[in-house]
Protein backbone atom coordinates (compact mmCIF):
# COMPACT_ATOMS: atom_id res chain seq x y z
CA UNK A 1 0.00 0.00 0.00
CA UNK A 2 1.69 3.32 -0.80
CA UNK A 3 1.13 6.08 1.55
CA UNK A 4 0.03 9.86 1.30
CA UNK A 5 -0.99 12.35 3.19
CA UNK A 6 -3.59 11.87 5.67
CA UNK A 7 -7.35 12.20 4.70
CA UNK A 8 -8.52 15.64 6.32
CA UNK A 9 -11.99 14.62 8.43
CA UNK A 10 -14.79 16.42 7.33
CA UNK A 11 -14.70 20.01 9.25
CA UNK A 12 -18.32 20.16 10.70
CA UNK A 13 -21.11 21.59 9.80
CA UNK A 14 -23.46 21.10 12.09
CA UNK A 15 -23.90 21.56 15.58
CA UNK A 16 -25.10 19.11 18.36
CA UNK A 17 -28.86 18.91 19.12
CA UNK A 18 -29.97 20.38 21.75
CA UNK A 19 -32.93 17.96 22.22
CA UNK A 20 -33.49 14.39 22.88
CA UNK A 21 -36.38 13.45 21.36
CA UNK A 22 -39.33 12.19 23.53
CA UNK A 23 -40.42 9.16 20.28
CA UNK A 24 -36.59 7.89 21.74
CA UNK A 25 -38.52 6.05 24.27
CA UNK A 26 -40.93 4.08 21.60
CA UNK A 27 -39.75 0.12 22.07
CA UNK A 28 -37.36 -0.99 19.58
CA UNK A 29 -35.94 2.11 19.36
CA UNK A 30 -32.23 2.59 18.24
CA UNK A 31 -30.37 6.13 18.80
CA UNK A 32 -28.79 7.71 15.93
CA UNK A 33 -25.34 9.35 16.39
CA UNK A 34 -23.39 11.67 14.72
CA UNK A 35 -25.15 14.74 13.81
CA UNK A 36 -28.52 13.30 13.93
CA UNK A 37 -27.80 12.47 18.10
CA UNK A 38 -31.39 12.83 19.42
CA UNK A 39 -33.28 10.90 17.40
CA UNK A 40 -34.10 7.72 16.41
CA UNK A 41 -31.95 5.82 13.97
CA UNK A 42 -34.51 3.08 13.87
CA UNK A 43 -37.41 1.65 15.75
CA UNK A 44 -36.32 -2.08 15.14
CA UNK A 45 -36.49 -3.12 11.83
CA UNK A 46 -34.96 -0.70 9.47
CA UNK A 47 -35.68 -2.96 6.17
CA UNK A 48 -39.43 -2.37 6.57
CA UNK A 49 -39.02 1.07 7.61
CA UNK A 50 -37.20 1.84 4.18
CA UNK A 51 -40.22 0.04 2.49
CA UNK A 52 -42.47 2.00 4.20
CA UNK A 53 -40.94 5.15 3.37
CA UNK A 54 -40.28 4.21 -0.35
CA UNK A 55 -44.10 3.65 -0.74
CA UNK A 56 -44.51 7.13 0.02
CA UNK A 57 -46.46 6.67 3.44
CA UNK A 58 -43.92 7.39 6.48
CA UNK A 59 -43.06 9.80 9.25
CA UNK A 60 -40.05 10.50 10.29
CA UNK A 61 -38.92 12.23 13.25
CA UNK A 62 -35.97 15.53 12.79
CA UNK A 63 -36.59 17.43 15.37
CA UNK A 64 -32.01 17.66 15.43
CA UNK A 65 -32.56 20.31 12.79
CA UNK A 66 -32.73 23.90 13.62
CA UNK A 67 -35.00 26.65 12.87
CA UNK A 68 -33.80 30.58 12.62
CA UNK A 69 -36.90 32.83 11.60
CA UNK A 70 -35.89 36.47 9.74
CA UNK A 71 -38.73 39.25 10.31
CA UNK A 72 -38.84 42.43 9.62
CA UNK A 73 -40.00 44.48 6.07
CA UNK A 74 -36.22 44.11 4.47
CA UNK A 75 -36.02 40.48 5.29
CA UNK A 76 -36.28 38.83 2.03
CA UNK A 77 -33.81 41.99 0.26
CA UNK A 78 -31.60 41.60 3.10
CA UNK A 79 -31.38 37.83 2.56
CA UNK A 80 -31.36 38.28 -1.29
CA UNK A 81 -27.69 40.45 -0.70
CA UNK A 82 -25.88 38.20 1.62
CA UNK A 83 -26.73 34.72 0.64
CA UNK A 84 -26.63 32.52 -2.82
CA UNK A 85 -30.30 33.02 -3.41
CA UNK A 86 -32.60 34.75 -5.18
CA UNK A 87 -35.40 35.78 -2.59
CA UNK A 88 -36.51 39.41 -3.82
CA UNK A 89 -40.07 37.96 -5.07
CA UNK A 90 -40.77 34.62 -3.33
CA UNK A 91 -44.03 34.09 -2.87
CA UNK A 92 -45.63 32.45 0.37
CA UNK A 93 -45.03 29.31 0.96
CA UNK A 94 -42.84 28.61 -1.50
CA UNK A 95 -39.93 26.51 -0.92
CA UNK A 96 -36.36 27.02 -1.39
CA UNK A 97 -32.49 26.98 -0.19
CA UNK A 98 -29.88 28.88 0.10
CA UNK A 99 -26.03 29.07 1.38
CA UNK A 100 -23.48 31.30 3.29
CA UNK A 101 -20.51 31.37 1.90
CA UNK A 102 -17.33 32.57 2.49
CA UNK A 103 -15.24 35.77 0.57
CA UNK A 104 -13.55 32.72 -1.18
CA UNK A 105 -17.15 30.50 -2.00
CA UNK A 106 -16.42 27.55 0.44
CA UNK A 107 -19.91 26.61 1.85
CA UNK A 108 -20.54 28.21 5.64
CA UNK A 109 -23.60 27.35 5.74
CA UNK A 110 -27.12 26.06 3.81
CA UNK A 111 -30.96 26.07 4.93
CA UNK A 112 -33.83 25.32 4.02
CA UNK A 113 -36.25 28.51 2.90
CA UNK A 114 -39.63 29.18 2.89
CA UNK A 115 -41.63 32.36 3.73
CA UNK A 116 -44.79 32.48 4.98
CA UNK A 117 -46.02 36.50 4.32
CA UNK A 118 -44.64 38.02 7.35
CA UNK A 119 -41.51 35.62 8.28
CA UNK A 120 -38.81 33.60 6.87
CA UNK A 121 -38.62 30.22 8.40
CA UNK A 122 -34.45 29.24 7.96
CA UNK A 123 -33.97 25.20 8.67
CA UNK A 124 -30.71 24.67 9.10
CA UNK A 125 -28.30 22.42 10.64
CA UNK A 126 -26.29 24.90 12.61
CA UNK A 127 -29.21 27.29 14.14
CA UNK A 128 -26.52 28.88 16.46
CA UNK A 129 -23.78 29.92 14.57
CA UNK A 130 -26.39 31.16 11.84
CA UNK A 131 -28.43 33.05 13.71
CA UNK A 132 -25.05 34.81 15.36
CA UNK A 133 -23.47 35.50 11.50
CA UNK A 134 -26.68 37.07 10.50
CA UNK A 135 -27.28 39.07 13.56
CA UNK A 136 -23.35 40.44 12.40
CA UNK A 137 -25.08 41.39 9.22
CA UNK A 138 -28.35 42.93 9.50
CA UNK A 139 -26.61 46.36 10.75
CA UNK A 140 -29.56 49.07 10.37
CA UNK A 141 -32.06 47.43 7.91
CA UNK A 142 -35.49 46.46 10.11
CA UNK A 143 -34.66 42.57 10.33
CA UNK A 144 -35.22 40.85 13.44
CA UNK A 145 -32.79 37.29 13.56
CA UNK A 146 -34.54 34.65 16.42
CA UNK A 147 -33.28 31.02 17.19
CA UNK A 148 -36.26 29.55 17.61
CA UNK A 149 -35.17 25.74 17.58
CA UNK A 150 -36.43 25.64 21.54
CA UNK A 151 -40.02 26.34 20.20
CA UNK A 152 -40.49 24.04 16.83
CA UNK A 153 -39.59 20.90 15.77
CA UNK A 154 -39.22 19.04 12.16
CA UNK A 155 -41.60 16.34 11.17
CA UNK A 156 -40.26 14.18 7.44
CA UNK A 157 -42.50 13.35 5.23
CA UNK A 158 -42.63 11.78 1.45
CA UNK A 159 -44.72 14.10 0.22
CA UNK A 160 -44.10 16.36 -2.63
CA UNK A 161 -46.59 19.29 -1.86
CA UNK A 162 -45.71 22.83 -0.59
CA UNK A 163 -47.51 23.69 2.51
CA UNK A 164 -50.67 25.33 2.29
CA UNK A 165 -52.54 28.31 4.23
CA UNK A 166 -54.28 26.07 6.44
CA UNK A 167 -51.16 23.88 7.21
CA UNK A 168 -48.39 23.92 9.28
CA UNK A 169 -45.09 25.82 8.19
CA UNK A 170 -44.13 23.51 5.73
CA UNK A 171 -40.64 23.05 3.61
CA UNK A 172 -40.93 21.13 0.68
CA UNK A 173 -37.22 20.09 -0.95
CA UNK A 174 -37.31 21.58 -4.56
CA UNK A 175 -34.00 18.86 -5.16
CA UNK A 176 -33.46 18.15 -8.03
CA UNK A 177 -35.02 20.79 -10.03
CA UNK A 178 -33.07 22.73 -11.43
CA UNK A 179 -34.23 26.16 -10.51
CA UNK A 180 -34.51 29.75 -12.40
CA UNK A 181 -30.85 30.97 -11.95
CA UNK A 182 -29.37 27.64 -11.46
CA UNK A 183 -27.66 24.94 -13.20
CA UNK A 184 -26.56 21.54 -13.19
CA UNK A 185 -23.61 19.23 -13.42
CA UNK A 186 -25.65 16.13 -13.47
CA UNK A 187 -28.14 14.35 -15.15
CA UNK A 188 -31.19 15.91 -16.23
CA UNK A 189 -33.85 16.68 -13.69
CA UNK A 190 -36.28 14.08 -14.96
CA UNK A 191 -33.41 11.86 -15.57
CA UNK A 192 -32.05 12.29 -12.24
CA UNK A 193 -32.03 9.34 -9.26
CA UNK A 194 -34.12 12.06 -6.97
CA UNK A 195 -36.91 12.72 -8.96
CA UNK A 196 -38.18 9.77 -7.37
CA UNK A 197 -37.69 11.11 -3.94
CA UNK A 198 -40.91 13.31 -2.42
CA UNK A 199 -39.63 14.87 0.36
CA UNK A 200 -40.75 18.07 3.24
CA UNK A 201 -40.06 19.14 6.60
CA UNK A 202 -43.39 19.84 8.36
CA UNK A 203 -42.66 22.39 11.52
CA UNK A 204 -44.65 21.69 14.76
CA UNK A 205 -44.37 22.78 18.46
CA UNK A 206 -42.09 20.87 19.83
CA UNK A 207 -43.83 20.46 22.88
CA UNK A 208 -46.64 18.70 20.65
CA UNK A 209 -43.73 16.51 18.83
CA UNK A 210 -45.64 13.46 19.95
CA UNK A 211 -49.45 14.27 19.17
CA UNK A 212 -48.39 15.57 15.78
CA UNK A 213 -46.58 11.78 15.19
CA UNK A 214 -49.20 10.30 16.43
CA UNK A 215 -51.79 11.45 13.94
CA UNK A 216 -49.65 10.52 11.59
CA UNK A 217 -50.13 7.08 12.92
CA UNK A 218 -53.65 7.06 12.90
CA UNK A 219 -53.93 7.65 9.52
CA UNK A 220 -51.83 4.73 8.79
CA UNK A 221 -48.11 6.17 8.52
CA UNK A 222 -45.19 4.05 10.32
CA UNK A 223 -42.95 5.91 12.24
CA UNK A 224 -39.36 5.42 11.03
CA UNK A 225 -36.19 6.40 11.38
CA UNK A 226 -32.97 8.61 9.77
CA UNK A 227 -31.75 4.86 8.70
CA UNK A 228 -34.51 5.10 6.19
CA UNK A 229 -34.27 8.52 5.07
CA UNK A 230 -30.53 9.16 4.82
CA UNK A 231 -30.63 5.77 3.03
CA UNK A 232 -33.44 8.02 0.42
CA UNK A 233 -31.12 10.46 0.76
CA UNK A 234 -27.74 8.85 -0.76
CA UNK A 235 -29.76 7.32 -3.45
CA UNK A 236 -30.93 10.62 -4.51
CA UNK A 237 -27.41 12.17 -4.32
CA UNK A 238 -28.74 14.49 -2.20
CA UNK A 239 -26.01 16.76 -0.33
CA UNK A 240 -25.83 17.59 3.34
CA UNK A 241 -24.16 20.49 4.81
CA UNK A 242 -22.93 18.17 7.57
CA UNK A 243 -21.95 14.99 5.84
CA UNK A 244 -20.79 16.13 2.45
CA UNK A 245 -19.48 19.73 3.54
CA UNK A 246 -15.76 20.17 4.75
CA UNK A 247 -13.83 23.43 5.02
CA UNK A 248 -12.71 23.54 1.41
CA UNK A 249 -16.17 22.82 -0.81
CA UNK A 250 -17.66 25.28 -2.98
CA UNK A 251 -21.33 24.06 -4.16
CA UNK A 252 -20.26 23.51 -7.77
CA UNK A 253 -18.41 20.17 -5.98
CA UNK A 254 -21.93 18.60 -5.10
CA UNK A 255 -24.16 19.69 -8.03
CA UNK A 256 -25.47 22.51 -5.75
CA UNK A 257 -26.26 24.83 -8.56
CA UNK A 258 -29.56 22.97 -9.32
CA UNK A 259 -30.85 24.16 -6.11
CA UNK A 260 -29.21 26.45 -4.01
CA UNK A 261 -27.68 29.35 -5.82
CA UNK A 262 -29.11 31.90 -8.80
CA UNK A 263 -26.00 32.34 -11.12
CA UNK A 264 -27.22 35.98 -12.40
CA UNK A 265 -28.78 37.83 -9.25
CA UNK A 266 -26.28 40.16 -8.50
CA UNK A 267 -23.33 40.38 -5.58
CA UNK A 268 -23.12 38.74 -2.84
CA UNK A 269 -20.05 37.20 -0.24
CA UNK A 270 -18.81 34.53 -2.36
CA UNK A 271 -20.16 35.56 -5.56
CA UNK A 272 -16.90 35.82 -7.56
CA UNK A 273 -15.46 32.19 -6.89
CA UNK A 274 -19.07 30.97 -8.02
CA UNK A 275 -19.22 32.66 -11.32
CA UNK A 276 -15.20 31.92 -11.92
CA UNK A 277 -15.49 28.26 -11.36
CA UNK A 278 -19.06 28.27 -13.41
CA UNK A 279 -17.38 30.06 -16.54
CA UNK A 280 -13.75 29.28 -16.57
CA UNK A 281 -12.72 26.81 -13.85
CA UNK A 282 -13.10 23.24 -12.83
CA UNK A 283 -14.24 22.28 -9.61
CA UNK A 284 -11.19 20.49 -8.21
CA UNK A 285 -13.64 18.21 -6.81
CA UNK A 286 -16.43 15.70 -7.16
CA UNK A 287 -19.24 13.87 -5.51
CA UNK A 288 -20.11 10.12 -6.28
CA UNK A 289 -22.13 7.90 -5.37
CA UNK A 290 -20.19 4.45 -4.26
CA UNK A 291 -21.48 1.03 -4.65
CA UNK A 292 -19.97 -0.90 -1.79
CA UNK A 293 -18.52 -4.38 -1.26
CA UNK A 294 -21.18 -5.99 1.22
CA UNK A 295 -19.67 -9.10 2.04
CA UNK A 296 -17.92 -8.29 5.43
CA UNK A 297 -19.74 -7.13 7.99
CA UNK A 298 -18.35 -3.36 9.22
CA UNK A 299 -18.74 -0.91 6.40
CA UNK A 300 -16.58 2.15 6.29
CA UNK A 301 -17.13 5.29 8.82
CA UNK A 302 -17.63 9.02 7.02
CA UNK A 303 -14.11 10.26 6.95
CA UNK A 304 -12.66 7.19 5.85
CA UNK A 305 -10.35 7.57 3.03
CA UNK A 306 -10.96 6.62 -0.71
CA UNK A 307 -7.55 4.87 -2.86
CA UNK A 308 -7.73 4.31 -6.62
CA UNK A 309 -6.26 0.55 -6.72
CA UNK A 310 -2.89 -0.13 -7.66
CA UNK A 311 -3.17 -3.46 -9.71
CA UNK A 312 0.23 -5.94 -9.86
CA UNK A 313 0.48 -9.02 -11.79
CA UNK A 314 -0.45 -11.26 -8.41
CA UNK A 315 -2.33 -8.56 -6.28
CA UNK A 316 -4.81 -5.47 -6.28
CA UNK A 317 -3.60 -3.03 -3.61
CA UNK A 318 -4.48 0.65 -2.21
CA UNK A 319 -2.92 2.87 -3.74
CA UNK A 320 -2.80 6.96 -3.19
CA UNK A 321 -5.64 8.67 -1.16
CA UNK A 322 -8.09 10.67 -3.87
CA UNK A 323 -10.98 11.42 -1.93
CA UNK A 324 -12.65 10.59 1.61
CA UNK A 325 -16.09 9.15 2.19
CA UNK A 326 -18.81 11.76 3.36
CA UNK A 327 -22.22 9.86 4.39
CA UNK A 328 -22.23 5.63 4.55
CA UNK A 329 -25.97 3.65 4.54
CA UNK A 330 -27.80 0.23 4.02
CA UNK A 331 -30.37 0.31 0.94
CA UNK A 332 -32.96 -1.62 1.18
CA UNK A 333 -32.25 -2.06 -2.24
CA UNK A 334 -29.16 -0.87 -3.44
CA UNK A 335 -27.03 -2.37 -0.26
CA UNK A 336 -24.20 -0.58 0.89
CA UNK A 337 -24.04 2.56 -0.23
CA UNK A 338 -22.34 5.53 -0.08
CA UNK A 339 -21.51 9.85 -1.22
CA UNK A 340 -17.89 10.25 -1.25
CA UNK A 341 -15.67 13.76 -2.63
CA UNK A 342 -13.00 12.50 -4.83
CA UNK A 343 -10.39 14.74 -6.89
CA UNK A 344 -11.77 15.39 -10.50
CA UNK A 345 -9.42 14.37 -11.99
CA UNK A 346 -10.08 10.72 -10.78
CA UNK A 347 -11.55 8.81 -14.21
CA UNK A 348 -15.01 7.59 -13.50
CA UNK A 349 -14.15 4.15 -14.77
CA UNK A 350 -11.35 3.93 -12.00
CA UNK A 351 -11.42 1.21 -9.33
CA UNK A 352 -11.50 2.46 -6.62
CA UNK A 353 -11.20 0.91 -2.21
CA UNK A 354 -12.15 2.47 1.06
CA UNK A 355 -10.54 2.24 4.24
CA UNK A 356 -12.74 0.73 7.10
CA UNK A 357 -11.61 -1.09 10.70
CA UNK A 358 -11.84 -5.02 8.24
CA UNK A 359 -9.52 -3.79 6.03
CA UNK A 360 -10.31 -2.11 2.36
CA UNK A 361 -13.61 -2.42 0.75
CA UNK A 362 -14.37 -2.40 -2.87
CA UNK A 363 -16.31 0.52 -4.31
CA UNK A 364 -17.57 1.12 -7.26
CA UNK A 365 -18.35 4.66 -9.16
CA UNK A 366 -21.20 5.73 -10.03
CA UNK A 367 -20.58 9.45 -11.55
CA UNK A 368 -22.65 12.47 -10.24
CA UNK A 369 -20.40 15.01 -11.29
CA UNK A 370 -18.77 14.44 -14.32
CA UNK A 371 -15.15 14.63 -14.21
CA UNK A 372 -14.69 17.37 -17.11
CA UNK A 373 -16.10 19.30 -14.43
CA UNK A 374 -18.23 21.74 -17.08
CA UNK A 375 -22.45 22.35 -16.39
CA UNK A 376 -24.64 22.05 -18.91
CA UNK A 377 -24.49 25.95 -19.83
CA UNK A 378 -21.03 26.90 -18.99
CA UNK A 379 -20.45 29.90 -21.95
CA UNK A 380 -18.52 28.69 -24.83
CA UNK A 381 -14.60 30.09 -24.40
CA UNK A 382 -13.59 32.49 -26.88
CA UNK A 383 -10.38 31.38 -27.59
CA UNK A 384 -7.37 29.16 -26.02
CA UNK A 385 -7.07 29.72 -22.01
CA UNK A 386 -3.87 29.98 -20.74
CA UNK A 387 -3.54 26.71 -18.42
CA UNK A 388 -4.94 27.34 -15.08
CA UNK A 389 -6.86 30.08 -15.91
CA UNK A 390 -10.34 29.88 -13.78
CA UNK A 391 -8.89 28.27 -11.02
CA UNK A 392 -9.58 30.53 -7.92
CA UNK A 393 -6.15 30.66 -6.04
CA UNK A 394 -7.74 29.62 -2.81
CA UNK A 395 -9.82 26.53 -4.00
Amino acid sequence: MTTDAPVETPASHGEPPRHSSPLLARRGAVRAAGPDDGVAWHYGDPTAEQRALSRGGAVVDQSYLGVVTVTGPDRLTWLNSITSQELTALAPRTSTELLVLSPQGHVEHAAGVVDDGVTTWLLTETPIALAAWLNRMKFMLRVEIADVTDDWAAIGEPVDAEGTADEPITWRDPWPTTGVGGTRYGPADDEHPGADRDWRLVLVPRDRLVEEVRAREAAGWPLVGTWASEAARVEAWRPRASHEVDHRTIPHELDWLRTAVHLTKGCYRGQETVARVHNLGRPPRRLVMLHLDGSGHLLPEPGAAVHDVVKTDSSQEPGRVVGQVTTVARHHELGPVALAVVKRSVPSDTELVVDSEAGAVAAGQEQIVPGDGVSVDRPAARGPLTRGLGQHPML
